[in-house]
């Protein structure tokens, strides 16, 4: 992975527009309720929910993977499987989706909101430079705004400003690790082990259904929606446009999440995507882990973006007309 120097390079200098993709998508507000049927009005079961229509989303042939791991879920209907051997896999920079998380736990923010002022320190500043991971450009001494660093580390996804959040978020990175690995086991991520908050770690081990419970929890703060949806973000102070790692974000109906690949872990997408089932609009949330491990990143990244394409356009083709079959039979 280059520094922020290349991906400049890759990057057109454009405008960052305030329009921001959100999981309301187009005002509706979807109810995050841990994968579960909803009920409507009087506790009656919501449309298009209940265990009939769960079983129906679970016979559908959903084109999963030949290799590594991977789960999805629907909110409000349920789950829809999981593939492959639940092994801790190395997840490289999906880790920062807990690093995201437990910022924003510990630091509540509001939808729209900057948040705290942050300064940026020489280590980070320093670290821009690298040219051996992935990072985003700050300057040592300048304050920015705790929603533009969160958005530096989940679009372009930078490594060092992940361990700049985690200094000002517990004094130290090691005390982070201990508040991610805490807000893991209160999530029921059993298999889950974070040691750092970047993903450069191959130690830093987890499955696709833990990471899935993650992104359920994570995905109920608007604050996170919001920044997971980001396709660009500027880097104040460098003249950077940095555009969003996740290829898939803005097409067929995707609005997050966050990628992560190295030669260890092999390609990995945690993505959410929205579509109408039985009149209402529902979150569809999946992971997909340790493709083409052992190869390049590019090579892993790009298996792990097809593997979760297939996924989302079979899903978003079948199952409205599964549940609607399921409802009038």
């Amino acid at each position: 992975m280059t520094g922020f120097r290349a991906a400049a390079r890759r990057s057109l200098v454009v405008p960052l527009s305030a329009a921001l993709a959100l999981a309301t998508g187009m005002g509706t507000w979807y109810a995050l309720d841990g994968g579960g049927p909803l009920t409507g009005p009087g506790g009656a079961p919501a449309a298009g929910s209940g265990p009939g229509v769960a079983a129906v989303a679970r016979s559908l042939h959903l084109p999963w993977p030949a290799e590594g791991q991977a789960s999805v879920e629907v909110e409000g209907i349920g789950g829809l499987g999981t593939r492959g051997e639940q092994r801790p896999v190395p997840i490289a920079s999906v880790t920062k989706v807990m690093t995201a998380y437990v910022i924003l736990k510990d630091h509540p923010m509001r939808a729209g909101a900057p948040g705290a002022a942050i300064t940026a320190d020489e280590q980070a500043a320093n670290e821009s430079y690298s040219s051996v991971e992935t990072t985003a450009p700050v300057l040592a001494g300048r304050t920015y705004t705790q929603r533009r660093l969160l958005e530096l580390m989940m679009v372009p996804s930078g490594n060092n400003i992940a361990r700049l959040l985690a200094r000002w978020g517990a004094g130290g990175e090691k005390a982070f690790v201990a508040k991610m690995n805490e807000a893991a086991g209160a999530l029921g991520m059993g298999r889950t082990t974070y040691t750092g908050v970047s993903g450069m770690e191959t130690s830093t081990r987890s499955t696709s259904a833990d990471q899935l419970r993650l992104a359920r929890a994570a995905m109920k703060d608007p604050a996170f929606r919001e920044i997971v949806a980001t396709r660009t973000v500027e880097a104040p102070g460098a003249g950077v446009i940095l555009r969003n790692t996740n290829k898939l974000l803005g097409r067929n109906g995707v609005i997050g999440l966050k990628t992560g690949s190295s030669t260890p872990a092999g390609g990995n997408l945690v993505w959410a995507a929205t579509q109408e089932i039985a009149g209402t609009p529902r979150l569809i949330l999946g992971v997909v882990l340790h493709q083409r491990a052992g190869t390049t990143p590019t090579e892993g990244s790009t298996a792990a973006h097809e593997a979760s394409r297939a996924l989302i356009t079979e899903i978003r083709a079948t199952l409205p007309d599964a549940v609607g079959r399921s409802a009038r039979a």
